[in-house]
């Protein structure tokens, strides 16, 4: 499997999601109970001595000294989206989901609706999707269909349309996490591409400020900073 830097970041978001089902309901942003099971063996070991209240408050502490107020970023962004699908299902036809990473909405909304669900990031994450949800869940449920794609060369439109994605589908369109890692003509690729999305379509994304990716204002993030911006150079845009 080809090696890319990008695409080893899309364990961290998960690592979050299954340490937040050890605090109680009432504390707790995300609640995702398949997050454990996706993530692979050595980091499922790391999640499992988080049951310990001291050792999460160790592991928050260190994220929250990479870049203050970023565990609580995910956990929220997380949340967030989960509330905005759920409001938005009885008047969308579709979901797309760009730079799905390691991500389990797909799996949990497949459990109370047959919408059709379209998961789409790089071959390499495509791939190794593949292989969790194989072991996890023996095979992806029909309505969930993995689209691999290059954002930097390949024409969105139309591997969405080779899944099966109709252009008139009323369509639920989810980039968490996803735009910080690619180059500015991406991007504008990929909006335009949104923008002409069927009406009624809904977006939802996340972005990193320019003022932090041009190094004018850390907020506080320097570790971040060194490890996405300068040993890296993860982040982009």
């Amino acid at each position: 499997m080809a090696h890319n830097p990008a695409a080893q970041t899309a364990f961290g978001p998960m690592v979050l999601a299954a340490v937040e089902q050890y605090e109680a309901p009432q504390r707790r942003f995300v609640n995702d109970d398949l997050a454990f099971a996706f993530l692979p063996a050595g980091l499922r070991a790391v999640v499992r001595a988080t049951r310990l209240g001291l050792l999460r408050r160790l592991m928050i502490g260190a994220t929250e000294r990479a870049g203050p107020g970023l565990w609580v970023n995910l956990a929220c962004r997380k949340r967030f989206i989960d509330e905005k699908l759920d409001e938005a299902l009885p008047e969308i036809d579709a979901v797309v989901v760009l730079g799905a990473g390691m991500d389990t909405r797909p799996y949990r909304l497949a459990r109370r609706s047959d919408i059709p669900v379209y998961e789409v990031d790089l071959p390499v994450n495509i791939e190794r999707k593949k292989a969790v949800v194989r072991r996890v869940l023996d095979d992806a449920p029909a309505s969930v269909r993995l689209v691999p794609v290059d954002f930097e060369r390949d024409d969105l439109t139309a591997e969405l349309a080779k899944a099966g994605h109709r252009a008139d589908d009323r369509t639920f369109f989810v980039a968490e996490g996803v735009t910080q890692y690619l180059s500015l003509d991406a991007v504008r690729a990929t909006f335009e591409f949104l923008q002409r999305a069927a009406p009624a379509s809904r977006l939802v994304f996340t972005y990193v400020r320019r003022d932090f990716i041009d190094g004018t204002n850390l907020y506080g993030a320097r570790s971040a900073y060194r490890r996405f911006r300068e040993k890296r150079q993860l982040w982009l845009f």
